[in-house]
């Protein structure tokens, strides 16, 4: 606390408790940001490159670019769902100790 009686968050920034809770964080946005991306793209060349290859029929009408553009959805809720895990079992324990640090209580 700073004389006022507010966190000092230029202390916490520095402490080795939030540089935990910021590794733990970039640990798993950073690859999972890359692979996203990486698989988001690979979608849209071959959506303008690859064009007997996406309008390939699987069932009916159904062609291969569709299904993997309903697969982007997919991979979307999948890693909502994954970084909400992440955060609940890696980064909010990491997070009440920082706010422990601050003096910070939640109400």
């Amino acid at each position: 606390m700073d004389g006022d009686g507010n966190p000092d968050f230029v202390a916490i920034q520095g402490s080795e408790e939030f540089r935990a809770l910021r590794r733990r964080a970039l640990v798993f946005v950073f690859p999972m940001t890359a692979l996203f991306l990486a698989w988001y793209l690979t979608y849209v060349i071959a959506s303008a490159y690859a064009h007997d290859f996406m309008s390939t029929r699987v069932v009916g009408v159904v062609n291969v670019g569709i299904l993997l553009g309903l697969a982007q959805f997919v991979t979307t809720v999948a890693l909502t769902l994954s970084y909400a895990r992440y955060a609940r079992r890696r980064l909010d324990p990491q997070v009440d100790v920082v706010r422990g640090l601050a003096g910070i209580v939640e109400e």
